[in-house]
């Protein structure tokens, strides 16, 4: 029997702005597991940051599926920014996991990885929300150096 892992991930800012709650993400996966008859193994929650996947409860799961190795599993997420935010790491740990039997899957933008032109979603999925990330960041700098001109100058 497949091992079925339920991966819930915010980060602050996200959770308000765009109401990917862990609630939400909750109900949404126990229901999809519901209707596909998948009985859950775990569920684990995730309060940080997916540039890295250095994440305190990413790593313990890593970790687990390690011990569990040739073991099917399947880890289950809301959309592909859940799971990462970083092009390059999010290739690197996919091909990782599916050299340890562990499958991936995104309810809300589900990816048939046996048709090969599905990749390319795929890669539409993960640059998008590094780049979206990528912007935010700039956006925050530049706020941040506006301020401390300001400040200089109301000296």
């Amino acid at each position: 029997m497949q091992a079925v892992y339920l991966y819930i991930r915010v980060s602050t800012d996200e959770q308000a702005v765009k109401g990917y709650s862990q609630r939400s993400q909750l109900d949404r996966l126990v229901h999809y597991c519901k209707e596909h008859n998948l009985i859950v193994a775990k569920t684990i929650f995730e309060d940080y940051s997916a540039k890295t996947f250095n994440r305190p409860e990413w790593n313990k799961l890593f970790a687990e599926l390690k011990l569990t190795k040739n073991q099917s599993s399947l880890i289950l997420f809301t959309y592909w920014d859940r799971f990462s935010r970083n092009i390059m790491d999010a290739y690197k740990m996919l091909e990782r996991l599916q050299n340890m039997k562990v499958s991936i899957q995104a309810i809300e933008q589900q990816i048939d990885f046996s048709i090969p032109e599905s990749k390319i979603m795929l890669a539409m999925y993960w640059a998008t929300s590094e780049v979206e990330n990528d912007k935010r960041s700039r956006n925050v700098r530049l706020g941040m150096q506006k301020a401390r001109l300001r400040r200089k100058m109301d000296q």
